[in-house]
């Protein structure tokens, strides 16, 4: 008789299991960002989390990014390159960010890339997940945070602010409008002028 054992196979739980939403606010950004500040490479970690949010950048996305996709000049801009066939394009950068990126290429003068290790290497995406997690702990956030979660906050800020879902689109690069569209359905301006 055969004397192996059939066991079951650990099911990840889903999503929803672990988290009640997948996204950050605004101010619970902020919050991040401000706990960020406290740690030894605090000005690096809170602008990774600022530039993350504003431009809707993936994990993989913040690693890769090098000071050569950054103009300083007089229209100030940050030339996105997407990944996973997602459409790129040219953010305009506003002044916190201008400010934040010019004090952190002093910090990290020899890196080419924006986001640079105490080594000046780039990060990996799961040093930058592992970073975000520690920091939302220390942040007191009563669910676990990970790095999309701003990329989601990016879309959703975007369309409470009453923007277009196909501006929405080029902004975060989908090709496809059915991955942006879940922004919209959750926004509170959605049915603002309804019964008036």
């Amino acid at each position: 008789e055969p004397r192996n054992e059939n066991r079951s196979v650990p099911v990840r739980p889903a999503n929803a299991e672990l988290r009640s939403r997948e996204y950050l606010t605004e101010a619970e950004v902020e919050k991040l960002m401000k706990q960020a500040r406290q740690g030894r490479y605090g000005h690096r970690d809170a602008t990774l989390m600022l530039i993350a949010f504003r431009h809707g950048l993936r994990a993989i996305e913040i690693c890769d990014l090098e000071w050569s996709q950054v103009e300083f000049g007089r229209s100030a801009s940050l030339h996105v390159r997407r990944v996973k066939n997602g459409k790129p394009s040219v953010h305009p950068l506003r002044g916190d960010e201008i400010r934040s990126l010019r004090e952190l290429r002093r910090q990290f003068p020899d890196s080419g890339f924006v986001f640079a290790t105490e080594r000046g290497g780039p990060f990996t995406s799961d040093a930058v997940n592992r970073l975000i997690k520690r920091i939302g702990e220390r942040a007191g956030f009563s669910f676990q945070v990970h790095a999309h979660m701003l990329r989601h906050g990016c879309g959703y800020a975007l369309a409470n602010a009453g923007h277009d879902t196909r501006a929405i689109q080029d902004w975060l690069g989908h090709r496809s409008i059915q991955h942006t569209v879940r922004y919209t359905e959750l926004a509170p301006t959605r049915f603002k002028d309804f019964w008036r």
